[in-house]
């Protein structure tokens, strides 16, 4: 670019030598003669200084070495969003071919024209573009007014992310030519977003993915831009250090999927101003650094009123330390699927990692997938009777008795397991897909009240204190029963390896089930070869059931 430059440089956003800034001045910086731009880079390891030399300031950064001096010939300005499409897509693909002269008629006058076809050629290939990837091609506005609408009408989805545009209304200059628009990624480009009036109607009236993530918007800035977001589902806002202001008020209605991850100032109050939205299906919270939730309007054992249509919510890498909080996640009406991966309380490598999961499916009845593995009925029914046994003498200790009329847990116990009553119910039903011969929605648990016998304090560790004793082949004339001692830390995986020596049988052709006299009539099928006998609650009295 030459040392010459228009006023309006300052606030515009330059690539230099592949880093991002935004210029912040413009002008003579003495003694050194001629024309120079005061730079603050996005990266502020980048600079050198805050915008100040030999004692005058000249800008402001917001980092100390956040600024830099550069001439003006050594910044890249970058292209309008039409040259960029050209620059990416026009022909890349199509061999070169030699121009060929042309006459036609304008205006009732003949004229040669070079390379007809070649313009034609590309006036048809825009035209037909539908998903556009422009990421990191220097694109700093709409360039001539309709000339997008005119090249490539048909565009319904934009990557324009880590570009350089400046403002709001360069983006409402490009959308406002695309009227099919449904997907718009603008990430990482520093943008400055309207203080007065809303976008203007109709400009985004069919998009349904925005993404803003790490461009600085506020979310005072996202309320007043949303109202021009009608049918907006999917809000992206991570890393742009939030804080939730206030309720949106009749926008962001429509939305179903929103990111807040790395927005390290949210915490549980601001999110309870989001709680309403009535079409929220998903919550990304991931590295926000939440460690407490309290639903107030719910009490033990009752559901929230708040996200009443939450199916989805993700907690990865917070501060989670202490089961209350996953307590009240089962106060949410609609959660079918919770990641909380890389939490204190869920920490991947621990030894005691398998129980915490067994724990978590317990305490939130409706969970269906966790950290987005699927909980199948057999899983859920050993995780809760592992939960139930695991703080029997705690309950009864506080009050939890096998006669109804005598079970007076107190209030600290129930605030601790808030599902512990409704698991020890004679008869439990747990809405999942049919087991056996069940129909859905009628999948009967039956655990009932820890006995006694089931709360005996561990011995110390034995092998003879974990044999199961009892292997039926039902398949086989005459019932054949026989006993052997399995320790019920194996796998199915290695019992099958066991009764494929013993039997003469291919491990691929044998199915485990078994049954127990606690619940007459079933069958629990041991369909995960990984997991161990004691998952599926397999006690010593439990029959072993093998096919082939």
């Amino acid at each position: 670019m030459n040392d010459t430059l228009t006023s309006d440089v300052t606030g515009r956003r330059v690539e230099v030598n592949g880093e991002h800034a935004t210029v912040r001045f413009s002008g003579i910086v003495p003694p050194v003669a001629g024309l120079w731009l005061g730079v603050e880079w996005d990266n502020p390891e980048r600079g050198k200084h805050d915008g100040s030399h030999e004692g005058t300031v000249y800008f402001k950064c917001r980092h100390p070495t956040g600024g830099s001096f550069i001439r003006p010939n050594k910044v890249n300005f970058g292209v309008d969003f039409l040259t960029a499409i050209k620059n990416r897509y026009v022909l890349e693909d199509e061999p070169e071919e030699e121009e060929k002269e042309q006459t036609v008629i304008i205006g009732n006058k003949p004229v040669e024209t070079i390379g007809f076809d070649s313009v034609v050629k590309q006036q048809s290939q825009l035209s037909k573009l539908q998903e556009v990837s422009l990421r990191n091609c220097a694109v700093n506005g709409a360039g001539d007014k309709r000339g997008i609408a005119q090249a490539c009408p048909n565009i319904r989805s934009i990557d324009l992310s880590k570009n350089l545009l400046s403002s709001w209304d360069d983006v409402i200059a490009i959308a406002d030519q695309l009227k099919h628009l449904e997907v718009l990624n603008l990430s990482e480009n520093k943008l400055r977003f309207p203080s007065g009036l809303p976008s203007p109607t109709g400009t985004f009236s069919m998009l349904k993915v925005l993404v803003l993530n790490r461009t600085g918007v506020t979310w005072a800035e996202v309320l007043r831009c949303a109202s021009g977001w009608p049918v907006l589902e999917k809000l992206y806002l991570e890393s742009n250090n939030i804080i939730i202001s206030e309720r949106p008020a009749d926008v962001l209605q429509t939305v179903k999927l929103l990111d807040l991850s790395s927005n390290q100032l949210i915490d549980e109050n601001q999110l309870f101003l989001i709680a309403y939205l009535p079409r929220l299906e998903q919550l990304i919270l991931s590295d926000i650094g939440i460690s407490s939730l309290h639903f107030p309007d719910a009490g033990i054992g009752c559901k929230t009123a708040m996200f009443p249509s939450l199916q989805y919510l993700v907690l990865n890498d917070n501060q989670i330390s202490q089961w209350s909080f996953i307590n009240e996640l089962d106060k949410l009406q609609s959660l079918h699927a919770l990641s909380c991966a890389r939490n204190p309380l869920t920490e991947e490598g621990s030894k005691d990692a398998q129980t915490t999961r067994q724990f978590i499916i317990a305490k939130i009845g409706q969970l269906r997938t966790l950290n987005k593995c699927v909980i199948q009925p057999e899983e859920r029914r050993g995780a809760e009777l592992d939960y139930r046994k695991a703080f029997g003498n705690e309950w009864k200790k506080a009050g939890g008795h096998q006669d109804p009329d005598k079970d007076r847990p107190n209030e600290e116990f129930l605030a601790a397991h808030p599902r512990y009553q409704s698991l020890c119910l004679s008869s439990y039903t747990c809405a999942r897909p049919g087991l056996q011969g069940f129909p859905l929605g009628q999948f009967p648990l039956e655990y009932g009240a820890p006995e006694d016998g089931e709360l005996k304090t561990p011995q110390p560790f034995l092998l003879r204190n974990e044999l199961l004793t009892l292997i039926k082949y039902p398949n086989q004339l005459g019932q054949r029963v026989i006993e052997k001692q399995l320790p019920e830390s194996m796998t199915v995986q290695k019992v099958k390896g066991f009764l494929s020596r013993l039997l003469k049988v291919s491990v691929s052709e044998l199915l485990l089930s078994y049954e127990s006299p606690k619940m007459p009539g079933r069958e629990i099928e041991l369909e995960n070869d990984q997991q161990s006998l004691q998952f599926y609650s397999i006690e010593n009295g439990d029959c072993l059931l093998v096919r082939w």
